[in-house]
């Protein structure tokens, strides 16, 4: 991803290099025992703690993500979050958002939330093969106007409250690995567009066996 953001606003924060929330002294050691160390030991590497409009634009496009939680003793959980394109909202330039819909009521990201507000956003695209890894924090709202807000038109699933994501760090990864997946919409298109060829060419063929 480009975006006309400074490389030093993005890779500094307060505290170090935004990269550090994921680049712990564990994770550097084993970088330099594995000799990966050198690719990412450019203190300006592409990684920013802001949402940059290529990241907003990447976002505006999912229909899902995952949304990763864990609770007091550590104990991760991740899970599935989906809905329309654009369900998942940029607040500003430091926070995402989404509402969230009533579901099987088992509060697992909710209660986690509630203990520790350290989380992780996965989201991906199949289609065009490229993942973006985003660090933050976020917290329960039930503000009726964010709610409100996060709401999608026309989208029959029903909020019950918001959740809001502080943005610490994200990473676009490379496209490896990741197997190319279209959605439903878009084979639907291109099959509504292959129908059409085809009874286009039908009706040629039909003209040209006519007697004349």
């Amino acid at each position: 991803m480009n975006d006309d953001t400074t490389r030093n606003d993005r890779t500094r924060n307060d505290s170090g290099f935004v990269s550090d929330i994921a680049f712990t002294p564990a994770v550097k050691e084993l970088q330099e025992r594995y000799g990966s160390r050198k690719n990412y030991a450019d203190p300006m590497a592409d990684w920013s703690d802001r949402i940059t409009g290529d990241l907003a634009a990447f976002v505006a496009q999912r229909n899902s993500f995952y949304l990763s939680t864990g609770n007091r003793d550590g104990q991760p959980y991740i899970q599935h979050r989906g809905g329309p394109r654009g369900f998942l909202q940029v607040l500003d330039a430091k926070r995402l958002a989404f509402a969230d819909f009533k579901g099987n009521k088992q509060y697992i990201s909710t209660g986690n939330l509630s203990e520790s507000p350290k989380a992780f956003i996965f989201l991906m695209d199949y289609m065009g093969r490229q993942r973006v890894k985003i660090w933050g924090r976020a917290e329960i709202s039930e503000d009726p106007e964010l709610i409100a807000q996060l709401r999608v038109e026309g989208y029959r699933g029903r909020p019950e409250r918001a959740i809001v994501f502080s943005v610490e760090a994200w990473d676009a990864n490379c496209p490896q690995h990741i197997p190319q997946k279209y959605d439903e919409e878009v084979v639907a298109h291109a099959l509504k567009k292959l129908e059409a060829r085809i009874l286009e060419l039908e009706s040629e063929l039909a003209a040209l066996k006519a007697p004349s």
